[in-house]
């Protein structure tokens, strides 16, 4: 859910339900590589609520955008470190596998 103004699109706050500081804290730490960021930050309203809020203001691009764009790219990493993981244990596995086979012979 979007808090912002209906005249200034270049600051919002979004509300994201049944989320934590794990996705508010990588989430935040994207838009603030992003240029066309002035502030980023986050808030959780109560440590029983599990809702946080983004708050982003942009130099000029529509705030709705720059965080549509910021989660795509964390997306992207995530699919690149769990690829990584992913190769790294099957590279462990079959290591793994020839050591035992040279260790029956």
């Amino acid at each position: 859910m979007e808090h912002g103004s209906v005249t200034d699109t270049t600051a919002s706050t979004f509300s994201i339900m049944e989320e934590d500081h794990t996705l508010a804290n990588s989430a935040r730490f994207v838009l603030n590589q992003d240029p066309r960021v002035a502030f980023c930050g986050y808030s959780i309203p109560h440590p029983a609520d599990k809702k946080v809020n983004i708050r982003v203001q942009t130099t000029g691009d529509p705030a709705k955008d720059v965080l549509k764009d910021a989660l795509q790219d964390l997306m992207v990493m995530c699919q690149h470190v769990r690829g990584t993981f992913d190769n790294a244990v099957a590279n462990h596995r079959a290591t793994k596998a020839e050591q035992m086979d040279i260790d029956r012979k």
